[in-house]
């Protein structure tokens, strides 16, 4: 034997980064620094979540004889005592990832470390954990649109009179009401649910025992660890489960519709609340005052929940650009583990926001019946009331209406003289027309123009009542199954625990 044969001793962090093998030279502080650093920053938030695949992947392999009862009693005892992320444990880049921070605080206690990875990879236990930590931040967040939608649909049935313009191209278009305007956002709501409901169905499928690419001659018990852990199947095709990126690319797209859906909803709110609209009010909670002008009340809730789709819009790139990867490379997952959770979290957020919003805010009911009676915003109804009272085709009705708004300008159509109108016809359209002076009046009424609109989706309280009472319905329904689906994952990652402690003859 010479001096080159004798080995130095391998630190922890060496072997837990299998230096001393196939690497012969410990990551250089750079590497730590970069590339390590960032990657455990994406990663921390998996902790529990990997601790419940790593105990799930030892009871399993332990009844398949995978691993040695003994060791794997020694094993799942660690993991137990790792779970409560005792104060002994702090996560370090030196160590590399989530994965081998824990194996160093393990193999620190037990020999039996080195079963943990008997037939996968860390790949697989980091793939399955953020697979876990997306379902519970979905479940969250399921509840929290549905929430929202409950707010709106409440907020609409509260405002089923609330009389206002309607808007298109920032002018005043026809007459609504602002509890018809408002429904207008919780039908996207709940197609939002029903997208994440399919996406769930998807993603609940377990990678677990995949290997790396096409599973491994150590038995894995896929069908067991996916009822184990709660989830609805397994992933088919094993290099499919370990790699599939489409996944995250329809969540990426399910938040960022949501957000922008929530955008819109918060720009004409902030149109709004300005004092040339004057139709809400923001509660003082959801305002900032302006630093050098005293007047200003600045509606800033709306403005973060604007910001948000444009971070979502941003981050929809950033995982469609990671996962488009195609072979087995990690860079189309490094981002993703932090920068997805984070971002339903963060929309989640936005969502609550906006119920508390609308919750609190103020609509000025006479200020919206002003702001119709002061422009055209009858002149459709004027035009389809002259189809049916007179005969009219409606190009030519549009035409007379239209001819009489351009020599009413600074007017209000409600100053519409009726000799006037039949004055404006022969020029316009050739002869006088036989509409009465109480059909006008008709005509230009508010009232009778929202409750004429009968056919569904309309402004007519029937109509409206329609649709409160189909989203009311299909609420309690999202309400109920995403409740029984919370307690049953709740159910399943106490029952591990607790057959974990029974292996090893705890209590």
């Amino acid at each position: 034997m010479t001096a080159n044969d004798v080995r130095r001793p391998v630190s922890l962090q060496e072997q837990v980064l299998g230096i001393g093998t196939r690497l012969k030279n410990p990551p250089s502080d750079r590497m730590v620094e970069s590339a390590f650093t960032s990657e455990l920053s994406h990663q921390a938030h998996l902790f529990e979540a990997i601790g419940l695949v790593d105990i799930a992947h030892t009871l399993i392999a332990i009844e398949l004889g995978t691993i040695p009862k003994a060791e794997g009693n020694l094993l799942l005892a660690q993991l137990l005592a790792l779970q409560s992320k005792p104060d002994s444990f702090e996560l370090s880049p030196a160590r590399g990832d989530i994965y081998t921070n824990r194996e160093a605080w393990l193999a620190e206690r037990t020999d039996a470390v080195g079963w943990l990875g008997a037939g996968r990879a860390r790949r697989e236990a980091t793939t399955t954990a953020f697979i876990l930590v997306l379902r519970q931040t979905l479940v969250e967040f399921i509840e929290t649109i549905a929430r929202l939608a409950t707010t709106i649909v409440s907020k609409a049935e509260q405002h089923l009179l609330s009389i206002m313009p309607d808007y298109t191209y920032l002018q005043a278009a026809q007459p609504t009401t602002f509890g018809h305007y408002v429904m207008g956002f919780a039908y996207p709501l709940l197609r939002d649910l029903e997208r994440l409901e399919a996406f769930f169905a998807r993603l609940n499928l377990s990678p677990m025992g995949c290997g790396s690419t096409n599973g491994s001659r150590l038995l894995q018990g896929r069908q067991p660890l996916a009822d184990l852990l709660g989830f609805n199947g397994v992933v088919p095709h094993a290099r499919d489960a370990m790699w599939q990126a489409d996944l995250f690319i329809e969540a990426a797209s399910i938040l960022t519709t949501c957000s922008i859906n929530l955008s819109r909803l918060a720009e004409d709110l902030q149109v709004y609340s300005t004092q040339e609209f004057a139709l809400v009010e923001l509660d003082d909670r959801h305002a900032r005052a302006s630093k050098i002008m005293p007047q200003k009340k600045n509606p800033f809730a709306l403005t973060h929940i604007r910001g948000v789709a444009n971070k979502m819009i941003g981050m929809m790139a950033t995982v469609t650009a990671s996962a488009r990867t195609p072979s087995g490379q990690p860079d189309n997952r490094l981002l993703i583990y932090g920068e997805l959770p984070d971002a339903m979290q963060t929309v989640n957020n936005a969502a609550s926001l906006m119920a508390e919003v609308l919750e609190d805010m103020i609509f000025n009911a006479d200020r919206g019946k002003a702001l119709v009676a002061s422009g055209w915003v009858m002149s459709t109804d004027l035009a389809e009331a002259l189809v049916v009272e007179c005969g009219l085709d409606f190009r030519s009705a549009h035409r007379l209406v239209a001819f009489l708004a351009s020599q009413y300008q600074g007017k209000s159509i409600m100053e519409l003289d009726h000799k006037a109108l039949l004055l404006a016809s022969e020029n316009v359209i050739g002869y006088s027309i036989t509409l009465t002076e109480q059909q006008l009046k008709s005509a230009l009424d508010v009232t009778i123009a929202i409750q004429a609109r009968t056919e569904p989706g309309g402004t007519a309280i029937g109509s409206m009542n329609n649709m409160i009472a189909e989203c009311r319905q299909k609420l309690v329904d999202h309400h109920a199954y995403n409740q029984s689906r919370k307690l049953y994952f709740a159910s399943k990652q106490q029952s591990v625990l607790e057959r974990a402690m029974k292996e090893i003859g705890q209590k």
